[in-house]
């Protein structure tokens, strides 16, 4: 049996409770303190300043707690103006010896205001001090035996509160600093990742493209030849389109499922259009094939992809061999070329996929090497861990 909310009853009232006015918010603190110091067994402890003799309570004492309790449901829209009311209500409660728990209202109010006060804050302490001197003269001039060191000392004591104040702003500012760094970092690193989505994908495709269009220049002679190369040209241009489509879908707040990563299941079909687009690759693979793509899988597509791309711009016609290693710890795959192919057709690359895939193979913990062979031609190779 359960009485009262449960768990998700009481989230749900959190929640509620966050969505009203923050005046509204801040009432309850004024309300216990109003209430407390109408209670006679709380009178004894009431803030006292001075050691004047209690004087009993008369009408002026609703105004007093009024100015002292009703301030602190402002104490975050209007916090200068908050503590400067509790303040006053303070000061008069102490030279006509009130001494009501309305007083607790000064350390909460000093402490709030330090928190949300933004501008002026020197300003704000220099009015404290400067209107705690004429109070404690007050007080001394009624008879008080505080005494120097006793006001010293409560002076010192509500500058504790404002310093306890200081230290949580300064600890709130520090942790939205942080997070605004967080999410700058995150935003970075995903504006890196789909640079280096797009840049694999587009410069795949249209390498590919460009390729095919060269070649089908010199096939003029040889209709059904340069009908085979056209639709191979229009084939890879859906794929572009196609892919490009999954990328804008990661950019979209609203897509409604995530996009399918390729992985190293899609390799043979990545070679077969390498093949289409006259590349001559000779296809190879060990192990077993994860069930499922993850990172590793979608790291080893890519390079494998970029490394196909390349030897279509500086190798074309060469021949190229696409080794793939499945492990049980680690996915390894090389892509090699033997030189003899030509580039005359291809445009010039800017380096920036062999140097995001080094990035993308070191931040899962791989190797990752890139350079020309002895005998010729180009080998990539990388190693990746599951």
């Amino acid at each position: 049996m359960t009485i009262g909310p449960g768990r998700d009853g009481y989230a749900a009232l959190v929640i509620d409770f966050r969505r009203l006015p923050v005046t509204v918010r801040d009432a309850p603190p004024a309300l216990v303190i109003l209430v407390a110091a109408v209670v006679p067994a709380l009178h004894r402890y009431a803030t006292q300043v001075g050691d004047l003799p209690d004087r009993p309570y008369d009408v002026l004492t609703v105004a007093v707690l009024a100015f002292e309790c009703a301030p602190l449901v402002v104490r975050r829209k209007w916090p200068a103006l908050g503590l400067a009311l509790v303040v006053v209500g303070f000061a008069v409660d102490q030279l006509r010896a009130y001494h009501t728990v309305g007083g607790w209202a000064l350390p909460l109010a000093l402490v709030s205001a330090s928190v949300h006060i933004g501008h002026r804050r020197r300003t704000v302490m220099i009015f404290l001090t400067a209107a705690y001197v004429p109070l404690a003269i007050g007080l001394d001039r009624l008879g008080s035996g505080e005494g120097v060191v006793g006001f010293v000392t409560f002076y010192l004591a509500m500058a504790l509160a404002w310093g306890i104040g200081s230290w949580v702003r300064q600890t709130r500012l520090a942790e939205t600093e942080r997070r605004l760094r967080v999410a700058e970092a995150t935003r970075a690193a995903e504006r890196s990742r789909i640079a280096r989505e797009l840049h694999d994908v587009v410069t795949h495709h249209v390498t590919a493209m460009v390729v095919q269009a060269e070649s089908a220049r010199y096939l003029t002679a040889a209709p059904g030849k340069l009908e085979e190369t056209l639709t191979a040209v229009t084939d890879t241009g859906r794929r572009a389109i196609a892919d490009l489509r999954q990328l804008l879908d990661l950019l979209n707040p609203d897509h409604g499922t995530e996009p399918r990563a390729p992985s190293a299941g899609d390799l043979p079909a990545l070679v077969e259009q390498t093949r289409r687009a006259g590349q001559p690759v000779e296809f190879s693979e060990e192990g077993v094939r994860a069930e499922s793509a993850g990172s590793t899988e979608l790291t080893a597509f890519r390079v494998v992809q970029e490394a196909l791309t390349n030897a279509l711009k500086y190798d074309h016609g060469g021949a190229t061999a696409v080794r793939v290693r499945h492990g049980e710890r680690e996915l390894t795959v090389e892509v090699t070329t033997d030189g003899t192919g030509s580039g005359a057709a291809s445009p010039g690359g800017s380096g920036r996929g062999l140097a995001g895939l080094r990035e993308r193979v070191e931040a899962l913990g791989g190797d990752f090497s890139a350079g020309r062979r002895a005998g010729g031609g180009f080998s990539v190779a990388a190693r990746i861990p599951r």
